[in-house]
């Protein structure tokens, strides 16, 4: 019998990375065929459409293979020719070949419990995976019989390499003397191919179908993971339950509209724009907006603590307009970013922020450029970090940051400030801290009262935040305690508020003061409403006596209530309302943790899951807590997917922009 040999096509150093590239196709081509006898009955067969299904996957095998294989490439065209073939060669191309082949088996083998359980390809769930990787790691061990499977895919190397072996790939990557100018060749064809991958194709192009089975067998698994791990968004109709989209706009549409306001286009079906209209003399004040880092409501005294961490905030929130029943949208920061500046339902995956084309948004600078304000976002570390620079900038703003030699993203117009050394008198790993912070917004506030400027500022505490350190002396606890750092962000807003009352530009500024989250998540169930409960209050308002608001509420009601205060006139696309003119029918919030979220109106918590699933609790709001309802509510549910099925058409279709 004749051998094996791939020395007539590709007798040259690169027959390895060749032949990992049939390989990988092959297998690629096997697990797409399981997954499609699998899949059978949910497809309407077509031969056009299996053609379509097995090119395109084609296409996405090949470049995955193309990335898998690049650190093979980059060494053997790197690698001296006299090193060809001595051990040195031998030694470190069965390292990098064993590795990539590993891994390469690896991924194939996750995507059949993957599939078994979401009927996809690998996605943000994957990438959410990550995340918790402790119980990823036992899940998987006593799911599944981890060092027999991790022993299997080890033979399944070694049985690849014989495989190379008897093709003669082996022989003749340690025998071949390729010329430079032959290796630049080769090395061209390799890297061209996640080249222009990257920089022109999209996950999304394999989707040539109504049927989601038929999209997900084009695809690759780990080109649709490295996708959704840039593009940070989970797809909420392949995962939430739905209605038809048109009965959600429908139900939302009518949640929506307040009592002093009227649709634009009240015959779209797709368009939420409204007019507000108020009966009052309008007030155009500067407005400073603080959103503080992990200030839980529990650790002020108005709301019970009695540990005194906090009495420059408490004795603030005697002389504002208070909302004691507010809930923050989610457990990051950049979901209370997102919750105030877009005011919408924080929809599953990551926030809006730290997406793709989130530039140029219907958000609060909407409203803020109608009333002829300059927007200045304010941050103590380097705003590239979860991609707030792009997204601030994106909507307008000008950037205050501590730059540390990161520059914005492409395309993104906008004035960046550093804060410079002789600014700073102490900073940590997460930034600048806040009283240095709250210094250089009263620096920039004075230079925009001598020119004028009617200014939006939006400042993004950190010393609230672990490490838990700040500047020493300052208050009478030492560095390295939660208490103390919520102590110390206390002392510094206290101080701004003394300084900030001396300036003349005071009485014709507003400051709103709201958490972006809560200090812990953690509870019984994936959500725990009581762990989203937050501090919020607007303060120095003209023409509004101090006050309590006792309504249940979200952080996307924050920017909509303080237009309804100054008596706006504007143009609103967004979600939240005004608070002040909620009936109790009206009262509700939006609350999310990455791939759950919820409804919470009256006493019934509403939540969604991955799976299509929802389920609801009793909250007992007087005792803080939950507990599972045997019977359900289907007209929350219907309300809870419209709130969210439609905030996600709503990005997904482009329908957000301005």
């Amino acid at each position: 019998m004749p051998r094996l040999s791939i020395k007539p096509v590709f007798n040259n150093r690169f027959a390895l990375a060749f032949a990992f590239l049939a390989v990988y196709i092959c297998i690629s081509f096997i697990t797409r065929s399981i997954f499609y006898i699998l899949s059978v009955h949910e497809i309407d067969f077509s031969l056009i459409t299996l053609l379509k299904i097995y090119a395109l996957g084609l296409f996405f095998d090949l470049d995955t293979a193309a990335f898998f294989i690049l650190p093979y490439v980059l060494y053997v065209m790197f690698v001296p020719q006299k090193f060809t073939g001595s051990v040195f060669d031998k030694a470190l191309t069965y390292f990098i070949l064993s590795l990539t082949i590993f891994l390469s088996l690896f991924g194939f083998l996750g995507e059949f419990p993957f599939w078994e359980e979401f009927s996809t390809r690998y996605n943000f769930i994957a990438v959410d995976y990550l995340i918790y990787t402790y119980e990823v790691v036992e899940n998987i061990n006593q799911s599944y019989p981890l060092p027999l499977l991790i022993g299997g895919l080890l033979l399944l190397s070694a049985a690849l390499f014989f495989l190379f072996h008897k093709l003669g790939a082996i022989k003749a990557a340690y025998s071949s003397l390729t010329s430079m100018k032959s290796r630049l060749a080769y090395f061209s064809l390799f890297l061209v191919i996640p080249l222009f991958f990257t920089s022109f194709i999209t996950n999304k192009q394999a989707e040539f179908s109504d049927n989601t089975y038929v999209n997900e067998l084009s695809k690759n698994g780990v080109y649709s993971l490295f996708a959704a791990y840039r593009s940070n968004e989970l797809d909420y109709d392949r995962f939430y339950k739905t209605l038809p989209v048109n009965e959600s706009f429908t139900t939302i549409k009518k949640e929506l509209i307040q009592e002093n306001q009227i649709f634009d286009a009240p015959d779209s079906i797709f368009s939420i724009e409204r007019k507000t209209v108020s009966t009052g003399q309008e007030e155009t004040p500067n407005i400073i907006l603080i959103c503080v880092e992990s200030l839980s409501a529990d650790f002020l005294g108005i709301f019970g603590n009695e540990k005194q961490l906090t009495p420059n905030i408490d004795q603030l929130s005697q002389h504002s307009v208070l909302f004691t029943d507010m809930y923050a949208t989610g457990t990051r920061t950049v979901r209370g970013m997102e919750a105030l500046v877009l005011s919408v339902p924080p929809t599953p995956g990551h926030s809006i922020v730290r997406r793709l084309n989130n530039q140029h948004l219907s958000s609060i600078a909407s409203i803020f450029r109608q009333k002829d304000y300059e927007l200045n976002f304010f941050y103590g570390g380097d705003g590239y970090f979860d991609n707030m620079n792009s997204f601030f900038g994106g909507q307008g703003f000008n950037i205050y940051d501590r730059n540390r030699g990161n520059l914005l993203s492409d395309k993104i117009e906008t004035t960046r400030t550093n804060i410079t050394d002789d600014e700073v008198s102490f900073e940590n790993a997460w930034g600048v801290c806040d009283g240095d912070m709250y210094n250089k917004i009263l620096e920039v506030a004075d230079d925009n009262y001598s020119k004028n400027k009617r200014t939006f500022s939006f400042l993004m505490t950190t010393s609230n935040h672990r490490p838990y350190s700040f500047p020493e002396g300052k208050i009478d606890l030492p560095n390295g305690t939660r208490e103390a750092a919520v102590t110390y962000t206390d002392y510094a807003l206290g101080e701004f508020i003394k300084q900030a009352q001396s300036k003349p530009w005071f009485e014709n500024t507003v400051f709103v003061l709201v958490a972006d989250h809560c200090a812990s998540s953690a509870g019984k169930w994936e959500i725990t409403v009581d762990k989203h409960h937050i501090p919020a209050m607007i303060y120095n308002l003209p023409n509004v006596e101090p006050q309590k608001v006792d309504k249940l509420c979200s952080q996307i009601d924050v920017m909509p209530t303080l237009f309804g205060y100054l008596n706006w006139d504007y143009t609103t696309s967004l979600y939240g309302k005004d608070i002040s003119k909620m009936t109790a029918e009206e009262e509700r919030t939006l609350i999310g943790n990455y791939r759950t979220v919820g409804l919470l109106k009256g006493s019934v918590f509403t939540e969604l899951t991955d799976k299509k699933n929802a389920n609801q609790y009793s909250w007992m709001a007087d005792k803080r807590e939950m507990s599972k309802l045997k019977s359900q509510n289907t007209k929350l549910i219907d309300l809870t997917v419209a709130y969210y099925e439609s905030a996600a058409y709503r990005y997904k279709e482009g329908l957000m922009g301005e």
